[in-house]
Order: C-alpha cells, then sequence, then structure tokens
C-alpha cells in the first residue's frame, strides 16, 4: 500500500471515529449522569422545563393569561389571534387554544397538530405550566395556562415552539463534550501518527545508518525490502546503487592493477630493445665490429629494435587514442569481398615468400555492402593476419578467409593451420599486452596491442569479434560488419 493511501485512510480513519465518539458521547453522557437509559429522553425534557421563553413568548403568554382570566371569550376572537399570532412567528412559535376536547385555534407553525389527546393535559391548578412535550417524533417546548370559559367548559392557552432536544443538550454540556472529543481527537490522532510514522520513519532511519556505513566505505549492507510502495521503491534503487558503486569501485581498482600491469609490460618490451641497443652501440665503441660486415650486422640489428620500439610506440598511441574514443572514424559503404580481395592482392607475394598460402572463399555470390572505416578494418586485417603468421610453424602454411551472409550482417572468418592456442589463454588474447608467450619474447610475438587494437576498431563498428581454437590444429578469428541499406 502506498504512503499516500495510508495517509489518506488513517485522516478518514480519524475523522470517523471523531463523529462516532461525537455520537457515543452526546448518548452516554445523560447515562453517566443518571444511571439509566431511558433517562436520556428525561434529561432532554428536564433540560427545556428549566429554559425560559422568549421574551415574544412571554409578552404574549401574559396577554393571553389575562384574557383566560378576565374576558376568556376575546381568546375566540379571530382578529386578537392573528395579532398573537404575528408576535409568535418572529421566534418561530406558535399559540394553541383548546377548548373542551376540541382545537378551536393553533398557528400555522403548528398546523400539524390536530389531535387534543397529545397536547398537555388540563390541570386546572396550574402547578406544571412549563415542560417539553414529545408530539409524532418531534420536541416542543411549550408553557400553558388551564382556565373554564364561562359556560364552564375546559379552555387552555399553549404556546408552543419546536426545538431540537440534541441541540440544546449540546449547548448546555458544551464545555464538557468539547473537552473531551479535543482529549479523545489528539489520542487518536496520536495513536494514528504514531502506526504511520512508524511504518516510514523506520525503513528511513535503516537507510541513514546504511548511508553512513557506506560513507565509512562498507559497501556490503544489504537493504533487504520486500515492501512495495514508496519507501520500498526507494529502497530498492538506494540498492541498486550501492550495487553499481560497488561494482564501479572493483572496476576502478581492476583497472588500477591493469595500469600497473600496463607500465610494467611496457616497461619490459621498451626495455629489451633499449638494452640490446646499447649493447651493440658499446660493441661498435669497444671496436669489436672490427669489419665491415660485423659493423653492418650490428647497426641492422639496432635498426631493427629501434624500428621494433617505434611500432610498439605507435601501436601504443593507437590503443590509447581508441580507448579515449580521440580516434576519428569515417564510415563508408565498401564491397567487403572486393575490399578483402584487394587486401590480399597486397600480401600476397609477402606471404608467398614465407612460404604461406592464403585464400578466400566466398559463400555467397551476391554483393555484400557493408558499413566500415577502410583504413582501421586494414589495419584489423593486418594485425589478426600477422598474429596467424607469427604462430605459423608447420610446413604447409595455409590461412583461409572467409566471407559469410547472415541477415542483417556479415561475418568474416580467418582461419590458420598454425600452432593453436592454449584453452586457458583464449578468454585473454583480446586483452592488452596480452600473449600466449610469457617470456614476451620478441620473436614469438609483437607489441601485444594487435588483437586488443583490432577489437576496439570492430567495436566502434558496432561489431563482435572472437576467437575459436585447437592446439596443433589451428585458430579462427571471427568478426562480424553491419550491412549497408
Amino acid at each position: 500500500m502506498s504512503i499516500r493511501w495510508r495517509l489518506l485512510i488513517s485522516h478518514t480513519t480519524m475523522l470517523i471515529v471523531t463523529i462516532i465518539l461525537f455520537i457515543i458521547s452526546a448518548l452516554l453522557i445523560p447515562v453517566a449522569i443518571t444511571g439509566d437509559v431511558r433517562s436520556i429522553k428525561d434529561l432532554y425534557t428536564r433540560q427545556y422545563a428549566l429554559k425560559p421563553l422568549t421574551k415574544p413568548e412571554e409578552n404574549v403568554f401574559l396577554d393571553v393569561k389575562y384574557l383566560a382570566k378576565k374576558q376568556p371569550t376575546q381568546l375566540l376572537n379571530e382578529v386578537t389571534l392573528k395579532q398573537f399570532d404575528q408576535q409568535l412567528d418572529t421566534v418561530t412559535a406558535g399559540l394553541v387554544i383548546r377548548k373542551g376536547e376540541k382545537v378551536v385555534h393553533s398557528s400555522k407553525i403548528l398546523n400539524s397538530i390536530k389531535d387534543v389527546k397529545k397536547l398537555p393535559s388540563f390541570e386546572p391548578e396550574n402547578i406544571k405550566v412549563r415542560d417539553t412535550i414529545s408530539i409524532d417524533h418531534k420536541f416542543y417546548l411549550y408553557v400553558k395556562f388551564d382556565f373554564y370559559f364561562q359556560d364552564q367548559e375546559k379552555g387552555s392557552v399553549i404556546i408552543m415552539r419546536e426545538v431540537s432536544p440534541f441541540v440544546e443538550l449540546s449547548r448546555s454540556l458544551f464545555p464538557l463534550i468539547f473537552g473531551s472529543l479535543f482529549l479523545l481527537l489528539i489520542l487518536v490522532n496520536g495513536l494514528l501518527s504514531y502506526f504511520v510514522s512508524k511504518s516510514i520513519i523506520k525503513p528511513l532511519f535503516f537507510l541513514k545508518n546504511a548511508t553512513e556505513q557506506m560513507g565509512e566505505g562498507n559497501l556490503n549492507v544489504k537493504i533487504d525490502q520486500v515492501r512495495q510502495d514508496e519507501i520500498g521503491q526507494l529502497s530498492h534503487a538506494f540498492d541498486k546503487m550501492r550495487i553499481r558503486l560497488k561494482e564501479s569501485i572493483d572496476i576502478q581498482l581492476q583497472y588500477e592493477e591493469s595500469r600497473k600491469e600496463l607500465i610494467s609490460n611496457i616497461s619490459h618490451d621498451l626495455k629489451t630493445p633499449i638494452t640490446a641497443i646499447k649493447g651493440y652501440i658499446e660493441g661498435i665503441q669497444d671496436g669489436v665490429a672490427v669489419s665491415q660486415g660485423k659493423m653492418e650486422k650490428y647497426l641492422s640489428t639496432i635498426k631493427r629494435k629501434a624500428t621494433d620500439m617505434d611500432r610498439l610506440i605507435d601501436d601504443l598511441f593507437l590503443y590509447s587514442k581508441l580507448d579515449l574514443n580521440k580516434l576519428p572514424f569515417y564510415f563508408v559503404d565498401i564491397d567487403i569481398f572486393r575490399f578483402i580481395k584487394d587486401f590480399v592482392d597486397e600480401i600476397y607475394f609477402d606471404l608467398e615468400e614465407r612460404g604461406i598460402k592464403i585464400t578466400i572463399e566466398n559463400k555467397t555470390k551476391n554483393i555484400l555492402m557493408v558499413i566500415a572505416d577502410r583504413d582501421q578494418l586494414r589495419r584489423v586485417m593486418t594485425n589478426i593476419i600477422d598474429n596467424s603468421v607469427k604462430h605459423m610453424k608447420k610446413p604447409e602454411k595455409m590461412i583461409c578467409i572467409h566471407i559469410i551472409e547472415e541477415k542483417d550482417f556479415v561475418e568474416i572468418k580467418v582461419s590458420d593451420n598454425g600452432s593453436g592456442i592454449e584453452p586457458t589463454s583464449l578468454p585473454y588474447i583480446f586483452e592488452r599486452f596480452y600473449r600466449v608467450d610469457a617470456s614476451r619474447n620478441q620473436s614469438t610475438g609483437g607489441s601485444g596491442l594487435g588483437l586488443a587494437i583490432s577489437k576496439q576498431i570492430i567495436t566502434e563498428h558496432n561489431g563482435d569479434i572472437w576467437v575459436k581454437s585447437q592446439l596443433g590444429v589451428g585458430t579462427s578469428i571471427f568478426f562480424t560488419l553491419k550491412k549497408s541499406k
């Protein structure tokens, strides 16, 4: 249940409880005072029995009382009675004249009273002249005077005003009822606020404690919330943030370890040729290269080592630009078969000199257009081919490039019959500076960045790259390119 609904229900409940308590208080107060349920009606009656008349009622009552004593026949005069009715209309009261067992006059406001038996009984002593009476489930406050007409027939003048017993009782007991309701309202509101706030504040305090622990570096504090309201959603989002933050820190630590390893690898790969260059230069300076042939050999070696260093620095610079997304790509539509054929034609004679045969296998006769950067795609093909060449040890060396058409992309497969790769090394060959040869021998491996650069480039092409290999059989590297629409 949401917090909004909880608050709505709590306030509605508080209102309903207040109304119920008000009604119960209005009914129980008379019972508490008298000790009898039936005394509720009697208490209303007593309240009105002591209630004085209003000034217009009192004036009319004195006049009709005087006429009843001195001139009772005037009470049958319509003109006189009309004047009395007009005076009583201002206070919503009415006059009733009873003669014998008949009502001879009744004000318009009291037209519903026609039954003489419902009126107060005749009492010549006039002891109980003020009281309340219930007629047809209505309460009336009345004052009456009983007398005899000149023909000795019983007569009564009654001034009546309809009143509400509940309103009058509320007025008389207002301080007590108000005080009781106020205290009960405070109690109910306090209890509802306590339980509602407890269901809100308790999980918020838990989140606060979790935040403090995270601030101290503890990202393992788990936030378990089964609630489905806003607090539960907040807790769930907070826990997701904690997990992502923990993963981010773990990745950052991994990056730090990779950075240290990267620096170590760069230092090793640069120091090895530098050490060789220094050795050959010292040999020349010491006069070891006494012959022209030996001198040329030393200089050729120095040049080769310097070229290796230059290539390593270029690869490192390229990888850094790719890693920082600062290398611009120029995507165009390319006929992939024509592109690969031109590439193979360029490297064919170089591979042939090394005893390597390279072929192209195209399984479709359609013209396959892909979206790619020509220069960067050429770099990918060069890196993959170079990787295959370095691991060729069999007498018959073969490389085959397969072009496979799929629905939305084209798959390129470069297979060789080299020595293959250990299964434990397969997950890492696209990582920077990773070499299957742990000794990092330059004769069996390059900079260790070739395949890492290829992966970065294919990723920028929104493609995938992966490898399959079997020891003693060969290695296949796959990558995909999106078709041009």
